[in-house]
């Protein structure tokens, strides 16, 4: 499993709950309708937890966006068909905050969705996204089946991609700062210009708030924001990173490179209403994904 599916897990295990059924991407391809409808009807899960997706930062989305557009929406639509195949109890289907409108008035509210245009370096994967989250709702109003969507915020931690082209911003950075002190460098460059804002989410806390939700059946919403509330400029996330690391070279960043989004900043009033909310500060959730990382070495190394 991956970054986020792994979290879950670890979360439902500890919670108390031993009935789980997990397939990795070499047993299971959920691409696959075939083998996808074979598994569900073999297993008959009551819950699903639909983490799975091909997810990368702003390098990977723009350089290779037919592969996320197309996978995303094979993994989903065979998942979600199945679910309501076998009469799944439950689903919960993952999408992403970057499906919301590049310049949506911020805190960005549930309703903002589809109310102007996407950020261009990411369109192709929240168009996927989107459609996800669509056909739930599709699927609820036709069948009455409940399916309910969740949006988080930019995820890191433990298990997380450190790939140095295809990684999101955060875990990018932190194994760009642990190889610039390795290497003894007296300068980091990284894209764009530093000024873009970004809020970002201990993946055991959105683990935590996925559980939550999948209990809850007091709201009448069916899509949710999942954040920590708290935002960053990546010149701090970088100050942060560089500290905890201890790299003290000096940052130069690349203005010809993108910054992406500008800000996004969810509004988490659905949420904290049903009585939730993060307990990992950022400085925290840094620590303890670089003390992974360090203990991971071997197989991050693997990743160029």
């Amino acid at each position: 499993m991956g970054m986020v599916g792994s979290a879950i897990g670890r979360h439902l295990l500890e919670s108390g709950y031993r009935n789980l059924v997990t397939r990795s991407r070499q047993q299971l391809d959920l691409t696959q309708q075939q083998a996808v409808e074979a598994f569900f009807y073999a297993y008959r899960p009551e819950y699903v937890f639909l983490c799975a997706a091909k997810v990368g930062g702003i390098r990977a989305n723009s350089t290779y966006p037919a592969d996320f557009i197309y996978q995303n929406l094979a993994i989903q639509n065979n998942v979600i068909f199945s679910a309501y195949k076998t009469a799944v109890r439950r689903l919960m289907f993952m999408g992403s905050s970057c499906i919301y409108p590049r310049d949506a008035q911020q805190p960005i509210q549930e309703n903002s969705l589809l109310t102007a245009p996407l950020e261009k370096t990411n369109e192709a994967y929240a168009v996927a996204k989107i459609a996800g989250l669509k056909t739930c709702e599709a699927f609820n109003d036709q069948y009455g089946t409940d399916f309910i969507s969740i949006m988080p915020t930019n995820l890191y931690g433990p298990g997380d991609n450190f790939h140095l082209q295809n990684a999101h911003v955060l875990p990018a950075l932190l194994r760009k700062t642990h190889e610039a002190k390795q290497r003894n460098n007296d300068t980091l460059e990284i894209w764009g210009t530093g000024r873009a804002l970004r809020e970002f989410m201990y993946v055991d806390d959105m683990a935590d708030a996925c559980v939550f939700l999948m209990n809850n059946t007091e709201s009448r919403h069916t899509m949710f924001n999942i954040g920590s509330g708290q935002e960053c400029t990546i010149s701090q996330l970088a100050d942060t990173i560089q500290d905890i690391v201890g790299h003290h070279g000096e940052i130069r960043y690349d203005s010809s490179k993108p910054d992406g989004t500008p800000r996004k900043l969810l509004d988490l009033s659905r949420l904290t209403a049903l009585g939730w909310q993060a307990k990992t500060s950022l400085k925290s959730g840094i620590e303890k994904t670089y003390e992974w990382f360090l203990q991971n070495q071997s197989k991050n190394q693997e990743q160029q």
